[in-house]
């Protein structure tokens, strides 16, 4: 994993979905509405979903794309998805 991806999210904190928003499951992956904001994400890759999912059984966001099966040397991507989602207020440190 590059330098500049891990150091735009802390891997070793609790993240949460942020209080006010929801997802929905769809057949293509799930919605992101957050209702502060009014900002629909469309999340398009199911890992991504089974991670945020099981977001609240972990202590971090490491062991969260760990437990999913992703080993460090290919988390990069992933990382970089959740950035964003913590840039745009999707997902917020507990």
């Amino acid at each position: 994993m590059t330098t500049a991806v891990q150091n735009t999210l802390d891997l070793d904190v609790r993240w949460a979905l942020h209080p006010q928003v929801a997802l929905r499951p769809e057949s293509f992956g799930a919605l992101l509405y957050h209702f502060g904001t009014r900002k629909l994400s469309f999340l398009k890759n199911r890992t991504i979903v089974a991670i945020l999912e099981s977001l609240p059984d972990h202590p971090d966001m490491r062991s969260a794309i760990a437990a999913a099966g992703i080993g460090d040397s290919d988390s990069a991507p992933y990382v970089k998805a959740f950035a964003v989602l913590a840039d745009s207020k999707m997902i917020s440190t507990i």
